[in-house]
């Protein structure tokens, strides 16, 4: 799974990157800082299973602080598209073409109208972040027609020719932007186009365009600079204006002032609270003090929560629809060297469990025997579909 980081320069796309990953990464405050992909591991937040078993798990990947499981996911943050990214301009066309592998896409926005169509700074509210939204699903939607454009005309006359069965040509030309069946069966549908492929036009295609867009780049949008003043009253507006979109406050330098603060054992921070502890008064400076007291009154208090752990872990489990599972070789919660619920899996909602013992590893997946619900004791069968928090005990014949 690939989460993609995408948005405008200078809205923040690399301090969210550098805050979700701790990744020493260029920021400032000016256009095309990011130059080149960045590649790296955040954590989506679960509540470890650990204390309903009254027991203390023992991650191999990832960590866990007082039973919540942090679970690492790939992130890549592309650099920054502006209008006509499609067409090429700001290299445009080969960070949108990176982002064909992600799964899911997070669309950082300045919510506080400090930076213009082209990432430049200006004064704060002076301009409409609806703009962002718009423009990024315009430029994704025509790098989806010219994707689908490509050969588009030979295709339609092999298929006039030949006649094969068209939601099954049409996926495996669109394949490399993940297409199925059901998926060009459903936009069929939706759209009530002809079975004549010959009469889709481009008007046609670019409402394909739109529709494949949706259904594989599901997206969240994360207001970003929700502390700066005024952006609060921007974030309420484009709630009414995109009721039909997930919209989330969140402020990614405070978030990476709170984990950098964490890291060097200033204050006692669990990602995604409302609140931290200070454990080391005597090394804050009066700066680090007031900031610290800012970011509790004016974020913590009145949002929540940063929003960056929350933006992760909706793009993972409410979007994409993942669940976590735990595989264990013992009834003691163990694997084979006698580590507690060393692993947690990250898995798509209606695995069963022959599936998740070949996601586990092949061989447990080609020797699977049967599985054991760890919760409720009971046996159960390859067919047995797992539920978010499942921890399953997996027999093998050898």
């Amino acid at each position: 799974m690939l989460v993609g980081l995408v948005g405008k320069p200078n809205c923040g796309k690399s301090t969210f990157f550098k805050a979700s990953t701790l990744a020493e990464v260029a920021i400032a405050p000016y256009p095309f800082t990011t130059i080149a992909k960045n590649e790296g591991v955040g954590f989506v937040k679960v509540d470890c299973v650990d204390k309903e078993f009254n027991t203390k798990c023992n991650p191999r990947f990832g960590y866990c602080i007082e039973s919540k499981r942090f679970v690492p996911v790939e992130l890549l943050d592309v650099a920054g598209l502006v209008p006509g990214a499609h067409e090429g301009k700001g290299m445009g066309n080969q960070f949108l073409d990176d982002l064909n592998q992600a799964d899911v896409l997070i669309h950082i926005i300045d919510v506080a109208g400090s930076t213009n169509e082209k990432g430049e700074s200006v004064p704060v509210l002076s301009y409409d972040p609806a703009n962002d939204i718009k423009f990024l699903e315009h430029e994704l939607d025509m790098w989806y027609l010219r994707l689908i454009e490509k050969g588009w005309e030979r295709f339609a006359r092999t298929v006039n020719q030949e006649r094969p069965e068209l939601k099954k040509a049409v996926a495996k030309q669109l394949s490399s932007l993940r297409v199925t069946e059901k998926l060009v069966e459903s936009i069929i549908q939706k759209l009530g186009l002809e079975q004549d492929i010959m009469k889709w036009d481009r008007n046609t295609l670019a409402k394909i365009a739109t529709e494949l867009r949706k259904a594989t780049k599901p997206m969240v949008i994360a207001c970003n600079k929700i502390d700066v003043e005024g952006a609060y009253e921007n974030f309420e507006k484009l709630k009414k204006e995109f009721q039909d979109y997930l919209l989330v406050p969140c402020s990614a330098e405070v978030e990476l002032a709170l984990r950098e603060a964490s890291k060097h054992e200033l204050i006692k921070y669990i990602p995604g609270e409302s609140n931290f502890e200070i454990i080391n008064q005597e090394k804050l400076t009066e700066k680090q003090k007031n900031a610290l007291e800012f970011i509790k009154a004016e974020v913590l208090d009145k949002f929540g929560s940063t929003g960056v752990q929350k933006v992760l872990d909706i793009a993972v489990f409410e979007l994409l629809k993942y669940i976590a599972a735990y595989p264990v070789a013992t009834n003691k919660l163990t694997d084979k060297d006698g580590n507690i619920l060393p692993d947690c899996f990250l898995v798509p909602n209606n695995i069963t469990a022959l599936e998740f013992a070949f996601k586990v590893h092949t061989d447990i997946g080609n020797n699977f025997i049967k599985a054991i619900d760890q919760k409720t004791k009971l046996v159960v069968g390859k067919e047995h579909k797992l539920k978010h928090g499942d921890v399953i005990e997996i027999i093998t014949s050898k």
